[in-house]
């Protein structure tokens, strides 16, 4: 249900507390203490139909005795109440409840489930239970038991975790820090981590959104709220559990080296969050999100009195992949012109122990006005030679000039003052200037604001786009895994998976299964032929691991040899291993590559995130050496770059000495295969290669093994039925033809279209585009187009209109849907100089198809007075319009699509 009605709950008009008790310490009288604290604006009942008052509050013995209709509705009554008082607010027109109350149960029978049913009724949503409560600073409202309310700020914060929420407030009070909200989740039986995503994505006040997380509900939902979240705002999570190995017994290296923390590492990666190891990080985050903006870059320039610690700075920097900014010979000759002698002459630019504060005053100018640097970090050892405070203060005060210099584009300045006290602290944290206890602490702060500025770009990158030649046999690779299923198998065959790796365009080995030692000879004597020399393997679906009992010989290079080595490779496996189902064994050209890499790829399933694909150096001692990485499907060729890169063994694929570089792109190909097989197949529910041989020819693929079961859809909604990232839905691709014959290719948009949106911006009139935007646009940036072309296919959708002759684009239609998935507003643009030849309508059409097919109850859209064009249109498709109450220029229209 997303953000539906959750304004009502987080800035509600009237709230009432149903179990409010005068009892000393109990949550109700708690949460009454901080909602009078915090004097809530609006109207604010007690409900108990034990007590008259409470603390000099008049209460009434049920929620229609109210004077007024609450909003929210805040429950700290026992469980077995819960279910009840939520019936008795849907009916009093509540919009939600926040249940602080704990003991509801998990499942069917439970209270739990009870209230959640009652809470449909009426269309309301709740938070929790079991939940510290909520904080919304702006709207005065602490309806919940913490022992401190935050002020206002640009910060949001949503925990699973009570304590956790509460100790973020502790913190904050101490440093000044100002929350936007805080909503502990509880249980969430309703409202969950994306809803709130949403929401405070959407917020205005908030600038960063901070997140503890202990697990993940609705893995689809949230990859889609934090994607767009991510590319509005800084997100920001800490997770517990990272030590925790919770993916399942895996039949396969790969799902063995596909633990659960590492797929939520690299959900965070492909989310785009920030991710950060522990609280005091998250403090951190805290302190710099909240009271500076991003740098343009990430040179960081250090002044300080202390030598040793501007070393530790640089080198943490260093580290964490920020750049110590150059001093260049203009900054240098000023730097000269202020300072003794003895000063450091570069960065760290150390101004000596003695330094007082007109000396940090004069450095400070400086470096604020050098444009090689994108941020300052100020630091201060305290001396017996100058007062701390007072270059606090001056700090803070040439801080406050040059950001009213600046007017809003003022480069970020943190300091570091070792020792403070807390007057320092509050003086610099009410300048504004992000302050840390240590110099470590400060260079992640910075490295934060950096990281979220790569993720923002990244996000609004261009991937390559793929090669045309790429175009899978998929009708064969179902047909060899339905082949599988229908025996009763989980394993294909080593056949079988050379097969399904050729549909692919996979390069393996030459495969061939031998029942005996006969049919091993036979098929030896073929690769004999042709000049190469034969490895056997033992083929056992009951052996996972073959060199485990001497399942594998190498180097036979005449049929004599193959008969004995099966002979001994059967009667070893059968001592070892008397239970395994043994069927002979697999024949293959043995392959000599000297300067080829071992590589393992493959695809995992992970219990919450469905399926990943897993990368990393192979060989038998993969898990001992377990260099990999991970990432959520589907792929493109820059993500499975990026995939790779996070490896060790990426820097072996480079030359080095007497080793060529692997092809360029031949690995990242291979992973984008795999991604692909896995969204067209999703009865393979596990698969490595390892190993696949990587080098200046190419990729070729040496063993592989292949389980396959029946699909259990894990996520609701169109697309794959194990993909957190809904990928792109080329089913919906057409040929069209429409007036006088002309053809028309639609397919869905893709990120690498941008240029091809710039292009057809070229042909759209002023008029047209001041029509379709409202306003004059002279011009359109990058990141605007981007955000056009890059879509989260879960929410948006765009179709792209090619004529089929020239091949060129020349329309574009787009749906975005609530966030309640009930409404889609549409936007269409067609080059000005086709328009009247029928495009529109039929990409009209076109969405109407797909808004249906999604369960989208109505298409609306906003259209001026004077485009009569599309006015017309509208009316004959059946849309209702009618003027806009608010804004006379313009026109509502509505698509009932129920109604066709």
């Amino acid at each position: 249900m997303s953000t539906y009605r959750l304004k009502d709950l987080l800035s509600p008009r009237s709230v009432a507390l149903v179990g409010a008790s005068p009892r000393p310490g109990s949550v109700g009288r708690a949460i009454l203490r901080n909602m009078r604290d915090a004097k809530f604006k609006g109207e604010f009942g007690l409900v108990n139909r034990h007590y008259a008052e409470i603390d000099g509050v008049a209460t009434v013995g049920d929620l229609s005795k109210l004077a007024f209709a609450p909003e929210l509705v805040v429950i700290t009554a026992p469980a077995t109440a819960v279910a009840g008082l939520i019936d008795e607010a849907g009916k009093a027109g509540a919009a939600g409840a926040l249940i602080v109350s704990a003991g509801l149960g998990h499942g069917t029978g439970s209270l739990a489930q009870a209230a959640e049913r009652a809470a449909r009724k009426y269309g309301m949503r709740l938070i929790g239970p079991n939940c510290l409560g909520i904080m919304m600073p702006g709207a005065a409202l602490n309806a919940s038991f913490s022992a401190h309310m935050p002020g206002p700020g640009s910060l949001a914060l949503i925990s699973q975790s009570g304590a956790i929420a509460a100790g973020m407030v502790d913190w904050a009070a101490q440093r000044g820090v100002g929350f936007s909200g805080i909503v502990s989740i509880g249980d969430q039986l309703d409202v969950d981590i994306a809803d709130l995503l949403d929401y405070f994505a959407l917020d205005g006040k908030t600038h960063a959104i901070l997140l503890y997380i202990e697990a993940i509900k609705d893995a689809r939902k949230f990859m889609s709220a934090a994607r767009a979240a991510a590319r509005i705002k800084p997100v920001v999570v800490v997770k517990s559990g990272r030590m925790a190995q919770g993916a399942k017994a895996a039949a396969t290296h790969t799902g063995a080296l596909a633990g659960s923390d590492a797929v939520y590492d690299a959900a965070f990666r492909r989310a785009g969050i920030l991710r950060v190891s522990d609280l005091r990080e998250l403090f951190d985050c805290a302190e710099t999100l909240g009271r500076v903006e991003q740098p343009a870059g990430k040179r960081l320039a250090i002044l300080t009195n202390g030598g040793g610690i501007g070393v530790l700075a640089i080198d943490r920097l260093v580290e964490l992949g920020g750049i110590p900014a150059a001093i260049g010979a203009a900054a240098r000759e000023k730097l000269d012109a202020v300072l003794p002698p003895t000063w450091s002459g570069s960065n760290p630019v150390d101004i000596v122990g003695d330094a007082d504060a007109a000396r940090y005053a004069a450095a400070l100018e400086v470096l604020l006005a050098d444009g090689d640097n994108d941020a300052v970090l100020v630091m201060n050892v305290q001396t017996a030679i100058a007062p701390a405070d007072e270059i606090a203060a001056t700090v803070t005060g040439v801080v406050g000039k040059y950001r009213q210099r600046c007017l809003g584009a003022a480069k970020p300045v943190l300091a570091v003052w070792v020792g403070a006290d807390q007057k320092i602290i509050d003086m610099l944290s009410g300048a504004g200037i992000p302050n840390y206890p240590t110099e470590d602490d400060a260079v992640r702060g910075f490295m934060h604001l950096v990281r979220h500025r790569e993720v923002v770009a990244a996000l609004a990158q261009v991937p390559p786009a793929m090669p045309g030649e790429f175009v899978p046999d998929c009708d064969t690779a179902r047909q060899i895994v339905a082949a599988a299923l229908a025996e009763g198998r989980h394993w294909l065959d080593p056949v079988e998976i050379a097969r399904l790796l050729e549909a692919y365009q996979i390069p393996m080995v030459p495969t061939f299964a031998a029942a005996d030692a006969e049919q091993a000879a036979a098929h030896a004597s073929a690769l004999f032929a042709q000049g190469a020399t034969v490895v056997l393997k033992i083929m056992s679906r009951d052996i996972v691991h073959k060199s485990d009992v001497g399942g594998v010989v190498l180097n036979l290079t005449n049929v004599d040899a193959v008969r004995a080595a099966t002979a001994d490779i059967l009667a070893r496996a059968k001592a070892l291993r008397p239970e395994a189902r043994i069927a002979g064994v697999i024949v293959q050209a043995m392959v000599l590559q000297p300067k080829a890499r071992e590589l393992i790829l493959g695809i995992a399933d992970d219990p919450t995130f469905g399926t990943v694909i897993v990368f990393g150096r192979g060989g038998t001692a993969v898990e001992i050496i377990n260099d990999k990485a991970l990432a959520l499907p589907p792929l493109d060729l820059q993500l499975a770059r990026d995939l790779i890169e996070r490896t060790r063994v990426s820097r072996l694929l480079r030359a080095y000495r007497d080793v060529p570089a692997v092809r360029q792109d031949a690995v990242a190909m291979v992973l984008v295969k795999l991604a692909q097989m896995a969204a067209d197949i999703p009865e393979i529910r596990e698969l490595d290669i390892n190993p696949l041989l990587a080098d200046q020819a190419g990729v070729l693929a040496v063993d592989a093994r292949v389980a396959v079961g029946q699909v259990a859809r894990k996520f609701a909604g169109a697309g794959p039925a194990n993909f957190a990232v809904r990928p792109y839905p080329s089913q919906w691709q057409r040929h069209l033809e429409v007036k006088d014959g002309w053809r028309i290719l639609v397919r869905p948009i893709r990120p690498e279209d941008e240029p091809l949106i710039h292009e057809l911006l070229r042909h759209v009139t002023s008029q047209d585009l001041r029509l379709r935007f409202f306003a004059p646009m002279k011009q359109f940036t990058h990141e605007f187009i981007a955000r056009l072309t890059q879509l989260d296919y879960a929410r948006a959708m765009a179709f792209v209109a090619f004529d089929e002759a020239s091949n060129e684009l020349v329309g574009v239609v787009r749906i975005h849907s609530d966030s309640i998935y009930e409404n889609g507003e549409y936007a269409i643009l067609l080059r000005s100089d086709l328009k009247g030849r029928g495009l529109g309508w039929a990409l009209m059409q076109l969405i109407i198809e797909y808004a249906k097919s999604e369960g989208l109850k109505r298409i609306s859209g906003e259209v001026l007075q004077e485009n009569s064009v599309m006015l017309k249109m509208c009316r004959d498709l059946g849309f209702a319009v009618k003027s806009d109450v608010a804004e006379p220029t313009l026109c509502d229209v509505t698509l009932e699509l129920g109604s066709i």
